[in-house]
Formats: C-alpha cells, sequence, structure tokens
C-alpha cells in the first residue's frame, strides 16, 4: 500500500493505492487544509483500511522486467520519484474507474426516486378524481 500526499492548487489531497496481483487499486481522500503528522497517521490507522475495503475499480498493471541496475542510476531514479509530485497514471485510470462506477450508481438511485415520486403524485391524482366524481 502506499499514500501519496499532495497540494492540488486548493487542497491537500491524499492518493492510496494497492497492488494486489498485477491489479491496482487507487482511492482519494480530501484533507483540506495541510494535515500535520499527526493527522496522518491518524488517516492511516482509522480510515485508509476502511477506504480501500470500498474500492471495487482495479486497473490491470503491467510489471516490467528489471535487470541489475547501476547503484548511481538507482539513486538517481530514486531522487526523481522522491522530487515526482502527484499519482501514477494507473492510478489516475483507478480513481476514474471508481468515480464512474459511484457515479453511475447515483444516476440510478435518482432516476428511482424521481419515478417514485412521479408515481406517488399520479395515485394522489387518480384517488382525488374518484372522490370528485363518487357523489355523482
Amino acid at each position: 500500500m502506499k499514500l501519496t500526499v499532495y497540494h492540488d492548487g486548493q487542497y491537500w489531497i491524499g492518493v492510496v493505492e494497492e497492488q494486489d496481483q498485477g491489479k491496482l487499486k487507487a482511492a482519494r481522500y480530501i484533507f483540506g487544509t495541510e494535515p500535520k503528522d499527526e493527522e496522518i497517521l491518524q488517516f492511516i490507522r482509522e480510515e485508509m483500511g476502511e477506504l480501500v475495503s470500498r474500492l471495487s475499480q482495479e486497473v490491470a498493471i503491467k510489471w516490467s522486467e528489471t535487470k541489475k541496475a547501476n547503484p548511481k542510476r538507482l539513486a538517481r531514479q530514486a531522487a526523481c520519484e522522491l522530487r515526482r509530485k502527484g499519482v501514477s497514471s494507473y492510478a489516475q485510470e483507478a480513481l476514474k474507474l471508481e468515480y464512474e462506477k459511484r457515479k453511475l450508481e447515483k444516476q440510478a438511485y435518482t432516476k428511482q426516486q424521481k419515478e417514485s415520486t412521479k408515481a406517488r403524485i399520479r395515485e394522489l391524482k387518480e384517488k382525488k378524481a374518484k372522490e370528485k366524481h363518487r357523489g355523482h
């Protein structure tokens, strides 16, 4: 599991990435103001596990074959990784899939609510019309 905390210009955001058997799941958590170390530790202890367990969308990742590398090259790559801000493209893709899934669920729920409201209004109108004609 990997947690990346970065500032997107407005909020501080944490992205949790979990790799399992060639699949990557990612979740986004908005901290708001700059989080202190205690807040990040509390998030890791209490909320991160629950956040990752709710994820269902996965992205297949390709493993590149790594050869024995020059130690200087490894040091440069490590320094580059530390300087790099943001999230991997696989994590972005996983976040996008999770967002789309939630969007579709919300649309289905909203549609169901509208239909039930229309049905209730229709029943009230029918009832009112029957009451008007009952005495004649």
